[in-house]
């Protein structure tokens, strides 16, 4: 990392918002964290959740727009961003460590247990996959009032499309990491040939589209260089590819027996 690191750039753009950052005792997550003690069941804690290659980082368009009396919680996925990885990597497990540190982050702003924590889980691309499971498994000592999943289909669907030569053929460019990633020794050998970083702002480019306004949005703040110095780390590396390794086996076996017992 050169002089000014990501961590210190993503701290400094979420102090300027506002949020107050913390590192978890329990699962050392990185989160950002306001006005917790003040949440309700009228005035849920906003549980921003991010997408791969991402971090955190990625809400500081989003969290200007939100209401200024909003609690909100957005912490960086176990394993991704400034929070150490665990040992499973599938969405009820990296859902449920963020959402231990949220009760965590709770029991500290109000001094006493949490109790039953009123939350809306608001997750984009792997995040709304967390998201996802969450609103169905649940969490002990979380109700789940609200949830706002962003740019996905269910897990199961998308991997039904590459079943369809027709489906596959169409979608082979933009979703190639899919099957990639999921081999996990392989694609971190070849990712970590190529360069990580470069991997992450490549991807992230890839899949902006061809609005040049969002595009600048997008790179604003620093946000590449953050994105890719985070994901340099060989832990994240890994961990990332393990999240998909577990969403062709773990996550996708577990949503179809879900569907089957009609719970989605």
């Amino acid at each position: 990392m050169s002089s000014t690191s990501a961590i210190d750039i993503q701290n400094a753009k979420f102090n300027t918002l506002g949020l107050t950052k913390s590192i978890t005792a329990k699962g050392k997550i990185c989160c950002y964290t306001r006005s917790l003690e003040s949440s309700s069941s009228k005035n849920p804690i906003l549980v921003l959740i991010h997408g791969y290659p991402q971090s955190a980082y990625m809400w500081r368009h989003v969290i200007p727009l939100l209401p200024p009396n909003a609690p909100l919680f957005v912490p960086d996925l176990p394993g991704y961003g400034a929070s150490a990885p665990i040992e499973k990597n599938d969405k009820l497990s990296v859902g449920t460590a963020a959402l231990e540190a949220l009760k965590e982050q709770v029991q500290k702003a109000d001094g006493k247990d949490s109790g039953n924590v009123e939350v809306v889980l608001i997750g984009h691309d792997r995040g709304a996959r967390v998201a996802h499971r969450l609103s169905v498994s649940g969490v002990c000592g979380i109700q789940i009032l609200g949830v706002c999943l962003i740019d996905i289909v269910p897990t199961s669907t998308q991997w039904q499309h590459f079943a369809s030569p027709a489906a596959a053929a169409k979608e082979v460019t933009g979703y190639f990491h899919w099957p990639l990633l999921a081999n996990t020794d392989l694609a971190t050998r070849m990712i970590t040939a190529f360069g990580p970083s470069n991997w992450c702002q490549e991807m992230i480019l890839r899949w902006s589209g061809e609005n040049f306004a969002g595009t600048d949005n997008l790179k604003a703040d620093n946000a590449l260089k953050v994105y890719g110095d985070f994901f340099a780390q060989e832990h994240t590396l890994k961990a990332s590819c393990e999240d998909y390794r577990e969403g062709a086996t773990t996550d996708v076996e577990r949503e179809e027996r879900d569907q089957k017992e009609g719970m989605w």
